[in-house]
């Protein structure tokens, strides 16, 4: 092989090693900061991954919003008018937060079942709702109607 070959050719296996870690880098980057959308629904029926962060959206249970301590720390039901799921949230609050809004937090289950929220989201006026709340809260009526229907 002549030298000229033999340099394009080391090159070229470079370069496809340099695009081949990139790629790698890329992908685990991506997969590493992926984060799912679950309702309270799929929670309770355990869909949601244990110790993994992940989304969960839902309204704000009228009644169940809780200071426990002196500190930042609340406690409310998370729902989707068919199963409700305790949230735990270290930290202030949004100004739009309040009972029977809805909301998205993203956080991790603990094995007791209770949401530890990481970070709380409020909707932004009356009329709006998550689009991935407004989904999710209309199959859960719906199926909920069903089983009710059905008994």
């Amino acid at each position: 092989m002549k030298p000229i070959r033999r340099q394009r050719l080391i090159l070229i296996v470079l370069m496809v090693a340099g695009i081949g870690t990139a790629v790698t880098f890329a992908l685990r980057a991506f997969n590493e900061n992926l984060m799912f959308f679950f309702t309270p629904t799929q929670v309770v029926a355990g869909e949601a991954p244990p110790q993994n962060l992940f989304r969960l959206g839902g309204m704000v249970v009228d009644g169940s919003v809780k200071r426990p301590g002196n500190d930042l720390t609340v406690q409310f039901g998370l729902t989707d008018s068919d199963k409700v799921v305790t949230v735990q949230y270290t930290g202030i609050l949004p100004d739009l937060f309040r009972e029977g809004q809805g909301i998205i937090s993203k956080g991790r289950l603990r094995d007791d079942g209770v949401f530890v929220a990481e970070e709380v989201l409020a909707k932004h006026d009356e009329n709006y709702m998550p689009p991935e709340v407004a989904d999710a809260m209309a199959s859960a009526k719906a199926a909920k109607a069903a089983r009710e229907s059905v008994q």
